[in-house]
């Protein structure tokens, strides 16, 4: 259902907890299996925001590289200790 410039739809929750991402929701946000969904408890309600698999090309700046794998995570381990 479209309303105004925001779209609406409805589903319900299985006896299990379980949703759908309605289709009109998926096709508009491009949302496939494996995605993240976002749910963010607010004052005003709940947002529910998709987010995207992250794979190792994402993440890849996340972790600097000096040579030794082995080494760099001993550091970081002492260094959060």
């Amino acid at each position: 259902m479209l309303c105004g410039l925001i779209m609406v739809e409805e589903t319900k929750v299985s006896k299990g907890y379980q949703t759908v991402v309605p289709s009109a929701i998926r096709k508009a946000h491009n949302i496939i299996p494996g995605d993240i969904v976002e749910w963010i408890d607010t004052d005003n309600g709940i947002l529910v925001r998709p987010g995207k698999k992250r794979t190792l090309q994402d993440i890849t700046g996340f972790v600097k590289s000096d040579g030794d794998a082995v080494e760099s995570k001993r550091k970081i381990q002492k260094g959060l200790k």
